[in-house]
């Protein structure tokens, strides 16, 4: 009877076995020369690699995107000082937890006179309370802290822990580096795909190192995903083109935090494109936002808020398109609204600029708050300008408001600050140009009404 067990032609899934750990695991860096990227914190001669390698460092806290290799950096930190690697969850661990990592630590040093790495991943998962646990200790030398965040640690993490701490931001993997991963990981025999006959297309592992956005380990596993699942040909070749690539990584994770620094810069990007009057650019970094799932709305308010603040006296439209988008936007819903928000966004980007109205408010605001407050003129008293006439004896003629669309143009030169300050000054952009030409006009008038 014939074996339902029968040798049949082995495929890279039937040796898959011999890894029991992802590729990402097992591909992990070793030593500082194998990690990607990070140029600007690792090179040779940089702050952080020198003392990693002259084993002259205390505190860190590394943070970034995921896939940039915090946890990777830590652990490889450990290796080259020859200290031990322990670590913890932000989300996960207690206080109980910390202290027991700690008891350890201070057990080892007696021991062995072996120093520890405590590694707490998302350290800004931890309150208050069990960050202030690990500060005694990092004083005293007892652990080596290393905290990992992906989000700023100057915002989510207590001050005192990041005043100890030397702070390094890793940035997400350029695509010249993946690359470099992956063929390691193809090449290695003892950790990668080594012994297996791999044919990849360069198109393949240029597509998969784009749409890792900068994750090394995404990008790793799809390059797992599609050799395991790749059946080899009669030669025992398995063959990575683009269309196998394409299917282990279908769609493109944008980098984007909803309240975090991803959150804040590209938004950020987007106003000040507009106010740079990039079209282009102004596009992207909303395609961006609206693949990364972004609030529309809170778009859409921004987009109200540069029409104003941007744009503002050289097109006052600018105002209207933007809150007819807004409008638009809670009328249609997504994804419809995205079509006029990209409407607004060109409009605004396009548009001629001008910050005087909002320049001539901060002024104006800043003369209030710092400077003596100055009294409303008798003149535009309209309540109480006879009453305070009679109670002071003043003439109350010369106390008379001049109704301006009493005279011809529908001005009449008066003064309506005591003192005659000037807080906006228009530009000569755009519609702008035509108020500059009339106020002017009116001012010149002030001045000579008042002999200047």
């Amino acid at each position: 009877m014939e074996s339902l067990f029968e040798d049949a032609p082995e495929s890279p899934a039937d040796r898959s076995h011999e890894h029991t750990q992802p590729l990402a695991a097992r591909m992990r860096p070793r030593t500082l020369d194998e990690i990607g990227g990070q140029h600007h914190i690792l090179a040779e001669g940089k702050l952080l690699r020198r003392a990693i390698e002259a084993d002259r460092f205390t505190s860190l806290i590394f943070y970034g995107p995921p896939g940039t290799g915090k946890t990777t950096l830590a652990a490889v930190v450990a290796n080259t000082t020859g200290s031990r690697f322990e670590s913890l969850n932000g989300v996960e661990s207690n206080v109980a937890e910390i202290r027991a990592k700690i008891e350890q630590a201070r057990t080892y040093t007696k021991l062995r006179n072996q120093s520890t790495v405590l590694f707490i991943d998302e350290i800004h998962r931890f309150n208050k309370a069990q960050q202030d646990v690990l500060l005694p200790h990092i004083e005293r030398g007892t652990v080596r802290f290393i905290g990992a965040t992906t989000h700023n640690p100057y915002f989510y993490v207590n001050s005192p822990l990041v005043s100890r701490s030397q702070v390094f931001q890793l940035e997400p993997l350029e695509t010249a580096d993946i690359l470099t991963l992956l063929h390691r990981a193809i090449a290695d025999e003892e950790r990668g795909f080594g012994s297996f006959n791999i044919s990849a297309e360069a198109e393949a592992l240029e597509h998969i190192a784009n749409k890792a956005d900068g994750d090394a380990r995404k990008a790793l596993t799809a390059l797992e995903l599609a050799v395991l699942t790749t059946t080899a040909d009669d030669a025992g070749t398995v063959h990575l083109t683009l269309a196998v690539a394409e299917e282990s990584i279908q769609h493109k994770a944008v980098l984007y935090d909803s309240d975090g620094d991803q959150h804040y810069d590209t938004i950020s990007a987007f106003i000040k494109s507009i106010r740079g009057s990039d079209p282009d650019a102004s596009l992207y970094w909303l395609a961006k936002m609206l693949q990364a799932g972004e609030d529309p709305r809170f778009i859409a308010r921004r987009l109200v808020i540069s029409a104003s603040e941007d744009v503002g006296l050289a097109d006052s439209n600018a105002l209207r398109v933007a809150l007819s988008a807004q409008q638009a936007l809670e009328f249609i819903g997504m994804p419809e609204g995205r079509i006029p928000l990209a409407h607004a966004t060109v409009y605004l980007a396009t548009a001629p600029k001008s910050n005087s109205a909002y320049a001539g408010l901060g002024a104006a605001m800043k003369d209030v708050e710092s400077n003596r407050t100055l009294a409303v003129p008798l003149h535009l008293r309209t309540q109480f300008r006879k009453k305070l006439a009679a109670e002071s004896g003043a003439d109350v003629a010369a106390m008379q408001y001049l109704y301006s669309h009493d005279y011809g143009g529908n001005f009449i030169p008066q003064a309506y600050l005591p003192e005659g300050r000037t807080y906006y000054t228009p530009t000569d952009n755009g519609l702008e140009k035509r108020i500059k030409e009339r106020l002017d006009h009116w001012r010149s008038q002030m001045n000579k009404e008042q002999g200047i």
